[in-house]
């Protein structure tokens, strides 16, 4: 109720009080824990999974209390500045103190921080720095964003929130890169795209703190065509080839705070074009095509963090249920198995007969639950990108029209019924998704 929420001080100046209606509104949650708590224990205020962001209509409302203030702070540090008295500007909001002023930002969509960190140095600098990202993971604040390319060296954002589309930065690489075989991941706060240039493979790196690319750091054995999955700030990769085309049986592990990487054991099976995911606290890597071997393998391993040690996990690739002749493309023209993990559920897109599948992880094997959306398209499954985006399943693709192409965002919830898809967004582009990632931060 109003009447337990936070008073700001009235050393408000007067141009900031109708600004100060939603430091009101914001800091309900701490008087409904019971009194105000320190930053680091803002986790248990009335924010966990039942307390959502602010709706779009409020978090405009956030941004625009928060560029008022912003204002009058400056206006009012001007007059400090004039009579000798220097305001302290790492305070951000300084009438109500840097930790309340960062609370308040924790709760503002990601989609805000670009207007936040417009409004002056204090607010560039700690969206820069990561501190609101690390904060928000801390307490389970996470909102998932798609990226995506359906054209070489374009990248584009779906914020599934406000249905918002956004288009990347333009990436600095050659022509060799751009017709290079491509990888991706998000992991952290980072999109790292993986190709090969003329002589060497390299990393790009696109950061959502700066809103630019960079350079990314080099795998300590350069690969393409692996599988991968990523978990918070870290991320896995495992297998494809090198720069001779050996396929490689190797693995690493990426961390985004630090920027390294880390061998880690190698799998029991050399394997390329497979696909890798995190399920149960572990890591998997299922399908691919192995050494001297034109079939797709159908074990998958699973690699244990605590024992740093992998163990093969026989029959685990979906198309053992099939017939062979279901699809006659060989193994290396057909994309990666497309996986996607939801509440710790494994699911798979089965392109060859537009089906989705759910795996049983105690009979180890996979059911048919429900068909993929109609406009899901793809060629020996590749152009199509199936994905976990939070809680649900999303499918990215379009049809190959004539007159016109254009990319459909679907979405489902998976619950105990077939899959019931949800158009989230549909804007002209090309049909074809040659790489795509989520990342949630």
């Amino acid at each position: 109720m109003l009447e337990e929420s936070y008073h700001v001080s009235r050393d408000l100046p007067c141009a900031c009080e109708q600004a100060s209606k939603w430091i009101y509104y914001a800091f309900q949650v701490i008087e409904h824990s019971k009194g105000k708590r320190p930053l680091e224990d803002v986790a248990d205020i009335g924010l966990r999974k039942s307390s959502k962001l602010l709706d779009a209509q409020e978090k405009e409302e956030a941004v625009q209390c928060l560029h008022d203030l912003s204002l009058c702070q400056e206006e009012h540090s001007d007059k400090q500045h004039e009579s000798d008295t220097h305001s302290d500007s790492s305070s951000l909001i300084h009438q109500i103190g840097r930790d309340l002023s960062v609370n308040c930002l924790l709760h503002c969509s990601r989609s805000d921080y670009g207007s936040i960190a417009s409004l002056n140095q204090s607010f560039r600098s700690l969206i820069q720095s990561g501190e609101l990202y690390r904060l928000r993971r801390q307490m389970g604040i996470v909102e998932h964003w798609v990226y995506f390319s359906c054209n070489l060296l374009e990248w584009e954002a779906f914020d599934p929130i406000r249905s918002r589309w956004m288009h990347l930065p333009a990436m600095t690489s050659n022509e060799c890169f751009m017709c290079s075989d491509k990888e991706s991941l998000a992991v952290g706060t980072e999109l790292l795209v993986f190709g090969k240039e003329i002589e060497s493979h390299v990393i790009y790196k696109y950061s959502i703190l700066t809103n630019s690319w960079s350079s990314g750091m080099k795998t300590n054995t350069p690969r393409c065509l692996f599988g991968s999955g990523s978990l918070g700030e870290i991320a896995i990769v495992a297998g494809g080839c090198d720069s001779r085309g050996n396929i490689l049986s190797s693995a690493e592990l990426y961390n985004s705070e630090t920027g390294t990487w880390e061998t880690l054991p190698s799998m029991n099976k050399p394997r390329k074009l497979c696909s890798g995911v995190f399920l149960d606290g572990k890591f998997h890597i299922i399908g691919g095509v192995g050494v001297g071997n034109s079939n797709v393998l159908t074990c998958g391993e699973v690699y244990d963090f605590k024992a740093r040690s992998w163990t093969e996990v026989p029959d685990m690739f979906p198309a053992r249920n099939r017939g062979a002749g279901a699809n006659d493309a060989p193994a290396i023209a057909k994309a990666p198995p497309l996986l996607a993990v939801v509440k710790n559920e494994l699911y798979a897109a089965y392109y060859a007969e537009n089906e989705v599948w759910k795996y049983d992880k105690q009979r180890n094997l996979w059911i048919t639950i429900g068909r993929l959306p109609e406009q899901a398209t793809s060629m020996n499954g590749w152009g199509l990108a199936f994905r976990a985006c939070g809680d649900q399943l999303i499918v990215i693709g379009g049809p190959r029209a004539l007159n016109g192409r254009f990319i459909e965002i679907n979405s489902w919830e998976p619950t105990e019924g077939a899959p019931n898809w949800n158009l989230l967004g549909r804007k002209h582009s090309g049909s074809f998704v040659y790489n795509c990632a989520v990342m949630g931060c």
